[in-house]
């Protein structure tokens, strides 16, 4: 059975006012000296985020119950030093983000400039294991109208700067200034998946490799399909879910490969179109459908997606979890749902921050 890992980064904010707080290196530094050799912690571009990752695992239960263990151990070292933490894609309250102290992080800042400084997103990235870089790519090409669902599902980022944006994943829009960001073309071969990604870095624009961000790329680390399109979660358990239909999405794709079934031929600018219209419409109005690209209600599109992996799911013994989980979730709506319905309720963005904190720990 293919090992799935969750890599969620997380905002770091002060527990009285809600605003964010660039206590990375703080937080850091009191995590390895109460876990001396802890590998599970890491710093990201800005001071406000801290980021974790699981380990591989086969089971998705122990998955889910290793992301709650994750979110309570920096909710811990954060709380020691005077913070919190909280499973938000964006900030609902203004901010001026804070570069980390890296050379890298640097080189970035000089050279997106405003685009760097407006970065301030906290995403979910899962990692599956694949046999071969072949197999890689070919699970790439096969997956990518399905990745537009899994951002709907995800989405948690309607609040920008204190205004609400209207979209439920504004984080995403935000990520796509990249300039490498966003859906792919059809590869083919694990050759010419290489070969562009070369030639994107010979062109100077990026730094390096790491920086092909593609929705679903090959890590540069793992023997891994990375797949980069989802919010930071809300809820443990939708992201367990995001990452159980992850891994399902890229056993059928290895199974059509296998089977010499050829990808969806979509374009970028379609593909491009299905990800913004997740982004703006969330679970609460229409999809696009990955086959057809045409617009259906969410919830038919999230169950053709059910149907599209069930036998994968089936496989994995994860269908019924996964089944009961998309129930609570279209019954109940996403992160960005939970924050508007404490908004309209409150009308204090503060109290949306508060009440995340708590979410980010159920």
């Amino acid at each position: 059975m293919r090992t799935v890992g969750v890599e969620e980064e997380l905002l770091l904010v002060a527990p009285d006012s809600g605003e964010p707080r660039a206590l990375s290196a703080a937080v850091l530094a009191h995590a390895e000296a109460a876990d001396a050799g802890q590998d599970v912690f890491e710093k990201e571009l800005y001071g406000q985020m801290l980021e974790f990752a699981t380990h591989p695992q086969t089971d998705m239960a122990e998955l889910g119950a290793e992301i709650v263990r994750c979110r309570k151990e920096a909710a811990r070292h954060a709380g020691e030093i005077g913070c919190a933490v909280a499973a938000l894609a964006t900030s609902p309250l203004p901010v001026s983000p804070t570069i980390s102290i890296n050379r890298r992080y640097q080189w970035l800042a000089e050279q997106y400039a405003i685009a760097t400084r407006e970065q301030l997103v906290c995403g979910m990235h899962v990692h599956v294991a694949v046999e071969s870089d072949e197999e890689g790519v070919a699970v790439v090409d096969r997956i990518r109208p399905w990745l537009p669902v899994l951002l709907a599902i995800s989405a948690n980022s309607p609040f920008w700067q204190g205004e609400d944006t209207r979209y439920d994943s504004y984080r995403s829009r935000v990520w796509d200034r990249w300039p490498s960001a966003g859906p792919t073309e059809l590869f083919g071969s694990a050759e010419r998946y290489h070969r562009r990604v070369a030639d994107m870095v010979a062109t100077g624009v990026i730094l390096d490799e790491k920086m092909a961000y593609f929705d679903a790329r090959l890590s540069e680390r793992y023997p891994t399909v990375e797949i980069r399109v989802a919010d930071v979660c809300l809820h443990a358990e939708t992201a367990q879910l995001v990452a159980a239909l992850a891994r399902a999405l890229v056993e059928t794709a290895a199974r059509e490969w296998r089977a010499g079934h050829e990808p969806a031929d979509h374009s970028v600018t379609l593909l491009r179109l299905a990800a913004w219209q997740s982004a703006r419409a969330g679970l609460e109005r229409e999809l696009l459908h990955p086959l057809t690209m045409r617009r259906l209600p969410a919830e038919a599109v999230v169950r053709a997606l059910l149907d599209h992996v069930g036998d994968a799911l089936a496989g994995s013994g994860d269908l019924d979890r996964a089944r009961e989980a998309t129930r609570r979730l279209l019954r109940h709506g996403n992160g960005a749902r939970v924050q508007r319905e404490v908004m309209e309720r409150t009308g204090n963005l503060r109290d949306v921050v508060t009440a995340c904190v708590r979410h980010t720990q159920a």
